[in-house]
């Protein structure tokens, strides 16, 4: 891995923030299931997803 790569990584690790997509709220759960699952969605606003699909 070049150094360039690595600068490149690292600042878009930075821009990462902790609001959902659905509730508009901060939790940290947002971050690991972007991590996890590809989404940015809190843990409440999942398993009201979970539940109630539709």
């Amino acid at each position: 891995m070049k150094n360039d790569d690595y600068i490149v990584l690292e600042d878009y690790l930075h821009k990462i923030d902790n609001l959902c997509e659905e509730c508009k709220k901060e939790d940290e759960s947002v971050k690991q299931n972007l991590i996890m699952h590809g989404y940015k969605i809190c843990k409440s606003c999942n398993l009201a997803k979970t539940i109630f699909p539709i």
